[in-house]
């Protein structure tokens, strides 16, 4: 047998399901989706039509918790949501209680923790991490290798660039202190941040705020500011063609 399907579980119409996927009791796989092959998917997972879903990854994962894990909890997880259209790349990971929006497109080797919910539209880039307890909001770019701490919140429209740094804790481990204090990041609606740039624990980008490549960001950004440097402080004001409001793409509040 070169794949396994269990016996309760629902294929929808006209789906491709490639050789040596595993598909387990009472996943549901809508309408015209294509699954590759060495694909894992785990019960209960709800993958919607039109959903496309590349070699070697994995839906629906149980998170691993170490002794010593500040935010993973041993906890029951509702199933893995993928809705309608979207796309996820070879060897990328999408663990049990997230929810992934219509169109939504992760690329290869990403990974998303438990109890994270990302909006319809967003991109996921190669090899982005996005650890549990994240929000993330409609027609984002998160770009490759980027990585989001757990209970960071990204709004509507927001732009992180490769390799960009979000942080949760200002202990670093020590104490049990910290476990009082963690937070992640928060950016607002169309808010951006450059390349390489490191946000430390609890900040707020506020909406169009800017946070140029490299910087180290220690204070909150207030809305429409760019910050710059180490620490990053008040570089000029946001232009006005470069507002979210301004731009082609944005469709405003539905």
């Amino acid at each position: 047998m070169d794949r396994y399907i269990h016996p309760e579980a629902k294929i929808g119409k006209n789906c491709e399901i490639g050789p040596f996927t595993v598909i387990y009791e009472n996943a549901v796989i809508g309408d015209e989706s294509k699954i590759g092959s060495h694909v894992v998917i785990y019960p209960g997972t709800n993958i919607g039509s039109g959903v496309r879903i590349d070699d070697h990854a994995v839906i629906g994962k149980m998170p691993m918790k170490a002794k010593m894990s500040a935010i993973t909890k041993d906890k029951k997880l509702d199933p893995a949501i993928i809705e309608d259209l979207a796309i996820i790349g070879t060897s990328a990971i999408i663990y049990a209680g997230s929810k992934i929006g219509k169109n939504v497109l992760v690329a290869d080797f990403a990974s998303v923790r438990e109890d994270c919910i990302i909006g319809e539209g967003t991109i996921i880039g190669r090899g982005v991490t996005i650890e549990n307890k994240v929000t993330i909001g409609k027609y984002c770019k998160i770009e490759t290798e980027a990585y989001i701490t757990a209970l960071s919140e990204i709004g509507d429209y927001c732009f992180v660039s490769p390799e960009v740094t979000f942080t949760n804790d200002n202990f670093m481990g020590r104490t049990k202190e910290r476990f009082k204090y963690h937070k992640g990041i928060t950016m607002k609606k169309g808010a951006r941040v450059g390349a390489n740039a490191t946000i430390l624990p609890g900040i707020i980008i506020d909406e169009d705020g800017v946070v140029a490549a490299g910087s180290v960001v220690t204070r909150n950004v207030p809305a429409k500011v760019i910050v710059m440097g180490s620490p990053a402080k008040y570089f000029k004001d946001v232009p006005k063609e470069q507002l979210l409001e301004n731009q082609d793409f944005y469709i405003g509040e539905k």
